[in-house]
């Protein structure tokens, strides 16, 4: 640790009055010392860790952190505020900041560092001693482990008062903890013992926060407790008989629990872990309940990630969202690899390739078209997994491992009998639904073991095949087909309010769940051998307005600047080539920082282009690429058109709104406390 942090990198003064400027503050300090070589790239990659989930936890510590490439050695900075700064956390601001920056290939040995100073934040007196230090040398030396935190009376208390509040959930949960364990079938042999998993995002440091918290929660309510870190250093598998001698387990994640198989068949509690630091003694008090009722997990594993139930307000809706998405995630990158090789073969050796014979038998290496011939012929083999993949995944997000093999069979027959993408949704949810249905069978535990390679993937197959060939497919293959029909059929007016209501959903949560529906909706359409001119119109018109949104942010930044603070500005930078390649998240920044202004400005602006561009009859075979697949857009020029209309539109409502934001501001400056409070208010949105 000690080449990590010095008392360069310490500021015990330090007075900042937001997250984002405490960030900058400690990391000019790490530009000063040359452990990061791009202040903005950096402090943009921790506002994008930050966006994920926020650092601040509970007893005043905010820890902003990530990996970046433009960090040349891993580097602690250690800052105290004396009024506090808001970094997310349920008790109020924090008042310790460590700034914690990782170079993008950190080795095990400084990873393995970093998550022990994670631990020690989960330490009273380590913290009573960083509050109290006298100098940066003496708080370097403290977070170095040179000095030994002494024990303060401030500390014994706090250690009791966390003793006393540790126990309590217990005792709601689950009576008391010894009447729990005397409840159980081997009391007075032995402790109760519970074997859990965290992990996060980042891996560095909510990863071993959450995990010293469970630890000192479990000795504090007397009970044997195991965790195994999946962190960014890797993680040591807990030995199997410990699992085996488990009588409960808790996940506390925000990243899917690796192997997780191993410990089906037991009470669990599946949490976020955030959760794990900051009630841990809940958490033992419900898995402990659990235990008591009988309730284990059947089946080859438990619930999974979306399945939560320490998520609080998941209703079904929210459940349903995310298996849908699970599918479209894993389908996209099959989309835009298939799409784009369809649409190269095409622009080598024209439409006509699509009757070119198999490269399989007739390839000639110095031939154009035989060249095309091939990507065409690679391109259709990767569209044609698009539907099982999407089945396949939905099933996954539903039931994990077990639900793949039913999920990719039940959407390969959608695929045979012209199903198309309905039939892909429906066999992934019935997939999904089976095993779950399944897994919740009491099953004795001799049988457990074959569950998850022979007993589900057999039944659950069967049940899926029957259901998609004999019962539910024919209707979906006919419904697919009216739908294309209808799609076809498109003219007029009609096809100007489809271009104009994609265009909204595709600016409404920029590389969200409505962006990815209406993508999704649009590829559909040209993942065939020869699909219709309308398709490919949908296609343009989504790619169009798709583009809108981070465009019209970078010229919005370079006509008006000073509107935008320093980093948008350099975000603005950035947002022209993310434009111009189609990817929508590059206006997120934007968004996040002022939504009521900049997502309403692109939702107008991309429902423009996507109106103009069905107008225009722009057609597009490619599923990706922005500018770079222009010379295969019909009407290319108007296609342009259609996108600058969008762009400007939209940059003008940006700068209008925020110009009439600004004298607001002004007049505020030499306010009072409750403006600047009120100006705070304002911001809270953003946070959310």
């Amino acid at each position: 640790m000690s080449d990590m942090i010095t008392a360069d990198l310490v500021d015990l003064d330090l007075s900042a009055d937001t997250k984002e400027a405490a960030a900058r503050a400690l990391a000019e300090r790490m530009v000063a010392l040359g452990r990061v070589t791009d202040l903005e790239g950096f402090l943009a990659d921790v506002a994008a860790r930050e966006a994920q989930m926020p650092t601040g936890l509970d007893g005043g510590i905010g820890i902003p952190h990530c990996r970046s490439a433009h960090v040349t050695e891993p580097t602690l900075a250690f800052g105290r505020s004396a009024a506090g700064i808001d970094f997310g956390a349920p008790d109020g601001p924090a008042d310790l900041i460590f700034l914690i920056a990782a170079p993008a290939g950190a080795d095990d040995a400084h990873l393995t560092i970093l998550s022990s100073l994670a631990r020690q934040l989960m330490n009273g007196e380590f913290t009573d001693a960083l509050r109290s230090a006298a100098d940066a040398e003496t708080a370097a030396a403290l977070v170095r482990g040179d000095e030994t935190p002494a024990p303060t009376e401030g500390a014994a208390a706090a250690a009791s008062a966390s003793q006393n509040t540790a126990a309590a959930p217990v005792a709601a949960s689950a009576g008391t903890a010894a009447a729990t364990r005397d409840a159980g079938p081997e009391a007075g042999e032995r402790p109760f013992r519970i074997v859990a998993v965290t992990s996060c995002p980042t891996g560095i440091a909510h990863t071993y926060m959450a995990a010293e918290s469970l630890e000192n929660a479990g000795r504090e309510a007397g009970v044997e407790l195991v965790v195994e870190t999946q962190g960014s250093a890797g993680f040591t598998r807990l030995d199997p008989e410990v699992i085996a001698a488990a009588d409960g387990v808790i996940f506390a994640h925000d990243v899917p629990v690796r192997d997780k198989d191993r410990f089906a068949g037991k009470p669990t509690v599946d949490v976020g872990v955030k959760a794990g630091i900051n009630r841990p003694a809940e958490l033992i008090g419900e898995v402990r309940a659990k235990a008591a009722r009988g309730e284990a997990t059947s089946g080859s594993a438990p619930a999974t990630p979306v399945e939560r139930a320490g998520e609080a307000g998941e209703g079904y809706g929210t459940k349903l969202r995310k298996w849908l998405m699970s599918g479209v995630s894993y389908m996209v990158p099959f989309v835009a690899a298939g799409g784009l090789l369809i649409a190269l073969g095409f622009a080598i050796g024209g439409y006509e390739i699509k009757s070119a014979p198999s490269v399989l038998n007739h390839f000639v290496w110095t031939q154009s078209d035989s060249w095309a011939a091939l990507m065409f012929q690679i391109g259709a083999v990767a569209f044609g997994f698009l539907v099982p993949v999407l089945a396949g995944y939905i099933a996954y997000g539903m039931a994990d491992r077990p639900g793949l093999v039913p999920g990719f069979v039940g959407g390969m027959i959608a695929s045979t009998i012209n199903a198309g993408f309905l039939g892909g949704l429906v066999a992934g949810l019935l997939a999904g639904g089976v095993v779950m249905a399944i897994q919740k069978i009491d099953i004795p535990k001799v049988l457990r073991g074959i569950m998850p390679v022979v007993v589900i993937p057999l039944i659950s197959t069967a049940i899926v095949g029957f259901l998609m060939f004999v019962v539910v497919g024919k209707p979906i293959a006919s419904a697919q087909k009216g739908m294309t029909d209808w799609l076809n059929g498109l003219s007029g007016s009609n096809a100007v309010l489809l271009g104009a209501l994609l265009g909204l959903m595709m600016c409404f949560d920029l590389g969200g769940p409505v962006n990815k529906v209406a993508y999704t909706f649009a590829t559909a359409g040209i993942a065939v051998s020869n699909p219709s001119d309308s398709a490919m119109k949908i296609m343009a018109a989504v790619m169009a307005a798709g583009m809108v949104p981070p465009l019209a942010m970078a010229l919005a930044t370079t006509v008006r600047g000073k509107l935008f603070t320093e980093t948008e500005r350099e975000n603005g930078k950035a947002a022209w080539v993310l434009g111009a390649s189609f990817i929508s998240e590059g206006a997120i920044p934007f968004a996040a920082a002022d939504p009521l202004r900049v997502i309403p400005s692109s939702m107008v602006g991309g429902a423009l282009t996507g109106a103009l561009s069905m107008v225009f009859g722009a057609t597009l075979r490619a599923p990706h690429g922005g500018i770079f697949v222009v010379p295969l857009i019909g009407n290319p020029f108007l296609y342009l058109v259609a996108i600058a209309a969008g762009v400007c539109v939209t940059t003008a409502l940006v700068v209008l709104l925020k110009g009439l934001r600004k004298p607001a501001q002004q007049a505020s400056a030499g306010g009072s406390a409750g403006t600047a409070a009120a100006a705070k208010e304002d911001r809270q949105p953003v946070a959310a």
